[in-house]
């Protein structure tokens, strides 16, 4: 079966599938290319460690790992004519029917490698797309799989097998853009307009989202968002916190589907605690683009949880890979207070020693050391979570004249009223305690007649 000879079964309704499911388990080699001179938080080592987790994700026979030196990426092959003929032979050998390169392939690669070689080749975007088809659990994470998927099936379009490169003739029928239209060109339409479909459901599911917040902002409930690596331990805190049944398991990209749910902190302060996608080094742009809606429960949050595996050697670099996609999604530790939670304390040989020389990444309000799995440092979190949204609160006293109705509305609306004082011919004082979000437009509006209060 190859890869892509079957684009039409992306407009069916699901997402295309790259790896054959009929014959399990697909006997795989893996090519980890080590490019000079390029740039990276990992070490060789750590990325094909994560490559190889990638693979065991799903159903896959590892034949071979290889770390492969590469000193200039090849436009035609990326690999040198050297590797490519090792592995050729390798293939040949081990009987090996899929390939996974842990780089971004062109289409125009992809196919070089496969004539090359000889079997299916796939980069790692396909394989991080492939993982994400096999976990969305709702119609909501079904869609954003799918819209990745299409967006990167239309790239791979320029591939040149025989079937995309018929013409229909003359004497067709006009079906799809009429007479001589391609078969790529109609693949194309096809794909495109599947596109602009799912963009217009997820549109829906934003505007229902943003919906949700609005009514959480009415009810002053604060959002806390976890957000960290795949694997990090962010639905297994979640699930602690809350006593939810989120999906948590030792795999990458367990969780896929956006969880929120109430929770209550120490001294009796309600919080929404919202469990997100995990992040991964190089995480797909289209990816990152069609689970948007699902991110800006952390865009919006109050305060964000980054979740980073301590026992992992590699939590410095995946920590710098989640503060590359906040940054890409608009988040910074200025506007919103990051609190890093250093998850799985309780598989540290030296604890003492090992969180001595960790350090935050970036700008961090605190950092937290807990287990999830033995509950230790959770309740100190919960006390750090409420102590960091009372700093973010401030109390004033405001003003409020008879003939500035509209203003009491509003700090019912956006603040919470602890107190209001007996009408007076003047008008009335209220002390209100106001959350950062909307500390901008309360000064802004009630500019001259406000004063911080003791409370």
């Amino acid at each position: 079966m190859d890869d892509f000879d079957d684009e039409q079964d992306a407009h069916s309704g699901g997402p295309k599938r790259y790896i054959d499911r009929q014959e399990l388990p697909t006997r795989t080699g893996l090519v980890c290319p080590d490019v000079k001179g390029k740039s990276s938080y990992h070490s060789i080592e750590a990325r094909q460690a994560e490559f190889e987790g990638l693979a065991g994700a799903i159903r896959l026979d590892i034949v071979f790992s290889d770390v492969v030196k590469v000193r200039d990426v090849k436009p035609a092959t990326y690999l040198g004519a050297g590797h490519v003929a090792t592995l050729a032979e390798k293939v040949k050998a081990e009987d090996i029917e899929l390939l996974l390169v842990d780089a971004a392939l062109t289409p125009i690669q992809q196919r070089n490698l496969e004539r090359e070689t000889g079997t299916k080749v796939l980069d790692r975007t396909a394989l991080i797309l492939e993982i994400f088809g096999e976990r969305a659990a709702t119609r909501e994470g079904v869609l954003q799989v799918e819209l990745a998927h299409l967006n990167y099936q239309k790239g791979r379009l320029v591939r040149s097998w025989t079937h995309l490169e018929r013409q229909r003739g003359s004497g067709g029928t006009g079906f799809m853009g009429g007479p001589g239209e391609t078969q790529i060109e109609s693949d194309r339409r096809q794909i495109t307009d599947r596109i602009v479909l799912l963009e217009d459901r997820l549109d829906k599911v934003r505007k229902t989202r943003e919906q949700q917040r609005r009514q959480r902002t009415k009810a002053l409930i604060p959002v806390v968002a976890l957000v960290g690596y795949t694997n990090a331990g962010k639905s297994s805190i979640f699930n602690t916190l809350t006593g939810a049944g989120v999906f948590a398991e030792n795999l990458l990209f367990a969780t896929l589907d956006t969880t929120v749910r109430k929770i209550e902190l120490p001294h009796g302060r309600e919080v929404m605690l919202s469990d997100t996608v995990g992040f991964v080094a190089d995480l797909p742009h289209d990816l990152v683009a069609a689970f948007r809606a699902t991110l800006e429960e952390v865009v919006d949050a109050d305060i964000i949880l980054h979740v980073r595996d301590i026992a992992n050697p590699d939590h410095a670099g995946q920590a710098q890979d989640v503060l590359e996609v906040l940054e890409e999604l608009g988040v910074s530790a200025e506007e919103t207070p990051i609190i890093e939670v250093w998850n799985k304390i309780d598989l540290l040989e030296e604890p003492g020693l090992a969180l001595a020389s960790a350090a935050p990444m970036g700008k961090v309000l605190a950092t937290m050391p807990v287990s999830a799995h033995t509950g230790q440092g959770l309740e100190a979190l919960k006390l750090r979570i409420e102590q960091a949204l009372g700093e973010q609160s401030r109390t004033y006293h405001v003003h409020v004249p008879h003939s500035a109705g509209s203003d009491i509305g509003w700090l019912h609306s956006n603040a919470e009223v602890i107190s209001r004082s007996e009408p007076t011919e003047l008008g009335s004082d209220f002390v209100v305690r106001v959350d950062p979000r909307h500390k901008t437009a309360f000064l802004e509006r009630f500019n001259g007649r406000i004063a911080l209060s003791d409370l």
